[in-house]
């Protein structure tokens, strides 16, 4: 689901570049304000997790990867804005790393993933909790990847409309959505069942650990 250096334009980059700064700043103040030393060592071990399952990436004909992400666990466990501070140092340690997604992509990677994807999961979890929790997990894992993957295609869709020369021919990435919508999103329904699966048994397994610690 990384977005890579050179698919974003600058038309898209820069502006998100500067919403993403003022949430993490506000992520940040208010993760500061609220979270406790109890959890800080729990978080760490997610957030590796996390960093782990985005590591083994399958690369997609549209331009981008299929892999597991954590994102719908980290959200459950930790709330909507400890999660998207994690993944995004996630992001920015595996483009500066490894190469995996880019540094002017990064807001757009951060946005999709870290802050919708964890609301995503979140909101849904919450909704659907009292009826069943099982199916609130699975429901939030599944959400906390399919949605940033629609962003995700949207995003790489609208650069043939944002940034071409004269003739129309594309700067950037150069499929429109015709293309992104699918390649994108359908691999990731799967990816996004698996996911579910994966939140419904890590979040058990944390449970446990929880009680025999109390």
């Amino acid at each position: 689901m990384h977005i890579p250096d050179g698919f974003i334009a600058p038309q898209m980059y820069a502006p998100a570049y500067a919403a993403a700064a003022a949430l993490w700043a506000y992520a940040a103040n208010r993760v500061k304000r609220t979270i406790s030393e109890r959890t800080i060592p729990l978080m760490g071990v997610m957030t590796a997790l996390a960093f782990a399952l985005m590591m083994i990436a399958i690369p997609l004909p549209g331009g981008t990867s299929v892999h597991a992400t954590g994102i719908g666990l980290l959200a459950v466990l930790f709330g909507v804005w400890s999660s998207f501070l994690s993944l995004s140092l996630v992001l920015l340690l595996q483009a500066l790393l490894f190469g995996m997604g880019g540094i002017t992509s990064l807001p757009v990677n951060a946005l999709a993933m870290g802050l919708v994807g964890s609301a995503s999961g979140y909101l849904v979890f919450v909704a659907l909790r009292r009826a069943s929790l099982g199916a609130a997990l699975f429901a939030a894992g599944l959400a906390a990847v399919v949605v940033p993957a629609f962003l995700v295609a949207l995003a790489l869709g609208a650069q043939p409309h944002i940034a071409h020369r004269a003739d129309g021919t594309p700067l950037f990435f150069p499929f429109g959505f015709r293309v992104t919508l699918p390649a994108v999103v359908l691999p990731h329904l799967v990816v996004g069942a698996g996911e579910g699966v994966l939140t419904v048994l890590v979040y058990g397994f944390v449970s446990k650990l929880g009680k025999k610690a109390a």
